[in-house]
């Protein structure tokens, strides 16, 4: 539950804070003496929509490394073997993939790794301390080779834009509703009354909600590609099989709100149908029944 309301605590911020802004430079002025201004309102959802969407991608690489602590290792001077061997491996399986060299980070925690950042020549992959110690080396590469394969899939851009359209939705979607209700049922002639405010946050509440079920399906979706992609990478599919089979038969660490889907695993959810990861038993069998070449 707590993950739900997290969710829907960021988005009603971000929406807040657009609103406001939009406020101030008299773009959401959708409402006429006519009635609601469409063209103006789907202006004004689709700023808000894919604004804080960018925003968030935008910011990713920042927010991870400060949500998380990771640190950032200097590929010209790394602490100690593990670093050197850990970027070595990152930047080999990002040549293969032909990406550029992503950030390789190292932060404290249960085992769990993660790929951001608005730009597949510019990202950031990150690895618990966690994996690291649980793991073998075999085992973290198909973990990283996950991870890269999300950056070569363009994942984030993906999850972003799909982000923006369902949020432009239920933001267009919530105001002709408050609109009906206000002006239609409850007969207010002057302006936005109460009923337009109260529906229309009850609307983006619910619609919020299903809109996150959306997201979460695509989430789900990518793990499947990026569980082939590392195998793909490493041309065999048993290093990440014994690495998903490892994570099975382990706690995983969770991952702040904002970033669970990026993960090699998920957080807890109320509900498989906003769960940002397949099971892994799922994703085990999928990646059996893989019959791509992977050469």
């Amino acid at each position: 539950m707590k993950r739900v309301v997290l969710f829907l605590l960021t988005n009603l911020a971000v929406m807040l804070v657009l609103n406001v802004t939009l406020s101030i430079l008299g773009v959401n002025r959708f409402l006429t003496a006519q009635g609601l201004d469409l063209t103006s309102l789907v202006i004004f959802s689709g700023v808000i929509g894919f604004g804080g969407a960018f925003i968030s991608l935008l910011m990713s690489k920042w927010l991870a490394k400060s949500s998380t602590g990771s640190v950032v290792i200097n590929p010209q001077a790394p602490a100690d073997a593990r670093q050197a061997w850990l970027v070595d491996t990152v930047y080999q399986l990002a040549d293969r993939a032909a990406i550029g060299r992503p950030e390789v980070a190292i932060y404290e925690g249960e085992p769990n790794a993660f790929a951001t950042g608005a730009f597949k020549n510019e990202a950031l992959v990150a690895v618990s301390t966690g994996l690291l110690e649980s793991m073998t080396e075999e085992e973290v590469t198909a973990v990283l080779a996950h991870e890269v394969a999300h950056i070569a899939n363009g994942d984030m851009v993906t999850l972003t834009l799909i982000q923006g359209v369902v949020n432009t939705f239920v933001v267009f979607l919530s105001r002709v509703i408050g609109y009906f209700v206000d002006r239609v049922l409850l007969k207010n002639e002057r302006g936005m009354g109460v009923g337009f405010y109260v529906t229309q946050f009850v609307c983006e509440l619910a619609f919020g909600i299903l809109a996150s079920i959306i997201v979460a399906w695509f989430s789900r979706h990518r793990e499947y590609r990026a569980d082939a992609g590392s195998a793909k990478l490493l041309s065999s599919r048993e290093p990440m099989l014994r690495a998903l089979a490892r994570l099975a038969n382990m706690q995983a660490g969770e991952l702040p709100q904002n970033f669970q889907a990026a993960g090699i695993t998920g957080g807890k959810s109320i509900s498989s149908l906003l769960s940002s990861h397949p099971p892994l038993i799922a994703r085990i069998r999928a990646l059996q029944d893989l019959s791509l070449p992977l050469n």
